[in-house]
Order: structure tokens, then sequence, then C-alpha cells
């Protein structure tokens, strides 16, 4: 049942009882409801009640990221439900399972917004299930807010409907390009997903190297690999062949873990250098004190830096719900996602629309969520830049 015919079903019992006069205080109660409906006409949107979707993959090989992007996100909304919601209305996320595939993707958006009735899609986990699911969101004039990816094809041309929190692919390879170059590395060999993911991360080093001619680094091996798998055989011979100083990889934790236990099986001695979608913690825990020297760049604050006092409230609401160990990156993205994002929802006001929501996020200058910025104006939709490079050290531990 969706949550709009739920509803009506509801309704429609009461407007019979009210009708033959048995509904008692709760026929005033009805009027009450439906003014405040009527003030808001919606899709997702009721007296009580804020309804947003997500899609991700909560099952398979990529699960941990959309778990914890899901369980961050969540983190936040019951935090604010408990008290008392957004202009009394509390925040309730449906999320469902994509698998990180592109087609179940647009399945599940199509059903979110045609037949649950969104009033935003928030969360999405990848770029290749984003891509199959934007289209349908600006199509409907639905806000897509919050992705856990950097792809630029994502954020250009920009739309009034699509924000982004996190810093892109561009600036985090920039950022790894950099730290090769501080090193005195020369030659790279790039392991990329074969999807729109991998060649997006591909083509932001290819960018950023481009952009700095004299840096003395060149890409000598691209080697695709099979998004959600550990097939890495062809990947490895070509990589190993061109003898890299260093590889960059744009894989999710369970190919890219793969990949540098096997390089090292081998005897390579180079460095591995990673981008946030990796899954930091879940690479981490696949590689363990093997992966010690392993470079990570991050779009996030770490989630143990409680120093930062939006660190420090994620761990506070972590230890309240009983998980004082489940601190990750992709968590705290969705718990800076959805802080960022409800922010919004109160700027926008009681009489909520989603044309409101998006002038409400558009003036969200510099706004501090507690030692990370996020901008928004009409002009960018994407609110941080930030990037930092973290490294797996010999108990493998990230650290920064």
């Amino acid at each position: 049942m969706s949550f709009r015919s739920g509803v009506n079903g509801r309704l429609a019992g009461l407007l019979v009882a009210c009708a033959i006069g048995t509904g008692g205080a709760s026929c005033a109660a009805l009027a009450a409801n439906t003014a405040a409906t009527a003030a808001t006409s919606e899709h997702g949107v009721t007296a009580d009640t804020i309804l947003l979707g997500q899609s991700a993959a909560l099952t398979g090989p990529t699960a941990v990221l959309g778990k914890q992007m899901n369980s961050g996100a969540r983190l936040y909304f019951d935090h604010i439900n408990q008290q008392g919601g957004i202009h009394g209305r509390k925040i309730r996320l449906e999320a469902l399972d994509d698998y990180y595939e592109p087609e179940p993707a647009a399945k599940n958006t199509k059903k979110l917004i045609e037949e649950d009735r969104v009033f935003a899609l928030f969360g999405y986990v990848g770029t290749p299930t984003s891509q199959a699911a934007l289209p349908l969101a600006i199509q409907a004039k639905v806000p897509f807010f919050g992705p856990y990816t950097g792809a630029q094809s994502l954020r250009e041309p920009r739309s009034r409907y699509v924000f982004h929190v996190r810093a892109g692919y561009n600036e985090e390879t920039a950022a790894i390009l950099r730290q090769i170059q501080t090193t005195g590395l020369k030659r790279v060999a790039v392991v990329y997903n074969e999807d729109a993911y991998g060649k997006a991360g591909l083509d932001g080093l290819e960018r950023a190297l481009k952009a700095a001619p004299d840096s003395g680094v060149q890409i000598v091996a691209r080697e695709p690999v099979v998004r959600n798998t550990t097939e890495i055989g062809d990947a490895m011979q070509g990589s190993m062949k061109a003898k890299p100083d260093a590889v960059v990889m744009i894989s999710a934790y369970r190919t890219a873990g793969a990949f540098v236990k096997e390089a090292l099986r081998r005897g390579y001695n180079g460095q591995f250098y990673n981008v946030s979608f990796v899954g930091t913690q879940a690479l981490a825990n696949e590689v363990g004190a093997q992966g010690s020297g392993v470079i990570i760049s991050q779009v996030m604050p770490h989630p143990g830096n409680a120093t930062l006092p939006v660190v420090r409230e994620y761990l506070r609401l972590l230890q309240a719900a009983g998980k004082p160990s489940e601190f990750d990156y992709a968590s705290i993205e969705g718990f800076i996602a959805a802080k960022t994002f409800t922010e919004g929802l109160r700027r926008a006001g009681k009489d909520l629309t989603r044309e409101k929501l998006v002038s409400a996020l558009e003036s969200m200058r510099n706004y501090d969520l507690g030692g990370f910025i996020v901008n928004f104006t009409p002009e960018n939709h994407v609110g941080s830049k930030f990037v930092e490079m973290t490294i797996i050290n010999s108990k493998g531990q990230v650290i920064r």
C-alpha cells in the first residue's frame, strides 16, 4: 500500500463516521487536519509527515555503502522526529534496494515518484544508479538531494532540482594527483569500474593531468573491471605489465580489496590510491593490516574526529542509539546530508512545497553544520569542495 492510499483509506473511514454522527471528537480533529492538508497539497506531505524516497544497494557486493548511507540519514531524521519533527511534521525515509544496478534504480525511482508519491528523493548511492534515476526526477520536478556520488555528469548541466552535498570526483582526483606529485611518483595505472562511476573518476584524473602539464605524471595503463565482482585478472595483468609507481582505483571495496591483495601477493610495492566511493571502512576491513599505506581521498570529515561539533553530535547520537562503534564515512555522509536537508525543510516553512524547498536550499550560503560548511546558491548546487586524504595504517585503521 502506498503512503497516500493508506492515508486516504483511513480518511475515508473517518469521513463516513462523521457523516453518520459517530465520529465524536475525531471529527473536530478531522476538520483541523483537513485545513492543514489543504494548506499544502504537495505529494508526500501531510499534516504530520514528510515522505522521502531512497534507492540504494541494500543487498549484494556493495550493500555496506547503501546500508551505512541510509543508517546515517535515519540517525539524524530519528533525532529530529523525537523532537517533534519540522513544523510539526516527522520525516519518513522509504528505502528500496537496487543492488547498485541502474535498471532496478530506475524502476525504484518510478515507483517512488508515481506510486508512493514521495516529496523528494534523498541519498541515492552510486553514479550509474543516480544517472538512471535523475532524468525521471527532473522530469517530474522532484528534488533529488545528496546522492553518494561525485560524478560530474550528474552536476553539469546544473538542474534546479538536483543538490549535491559532497565534493566531486574532479576535486578528489585533483587532490590525489597533488599527492602523487608530492611523493615524486611518475607512472600511474588506473583501475576503474567499467561503468559511469569508473569513467567519471578516470575522466577526473585525466582532467587534473591536463590542468597540470608540468607534473611529470603520466597514465601508463587504463584497466577496466566489472562492477560488483572481484574479477580482476585482466586488469591486474595489464596494470602490472605497465610497471606503475602507483595504482589509482575507481571502484568499490570488494573489487579494490581483491586487487590490492592480489597485487601485494605478486610482489607489487607501489602506492595504492582510492576515491571516497570505495567505502573506506569496508575496504579497510577487506584488506586489514595488508592494506597498510593504502590512501583514500575523503569528502566528509573523519567520523571519529570529535574536535568538530557536527562529528560530536553524530557520535553522541550513535551512542544514544546503542551503536557507538558503527561510525563510518558513508554513515556520516548520510547524517550530514540529512542535517543539511532538514535545514532546508525548516527554512521552507510550514506551507511546504517542492519549489519552496528548492528556494530554501538555495538560501543556504556558507551554512555551518558544525565545522562542515555547505554553500548553496541559485547558481551553485554543489554544497562542498572539501577533500582530505586518509591512509590505512599497520593496524588496518583509517587515519588522517
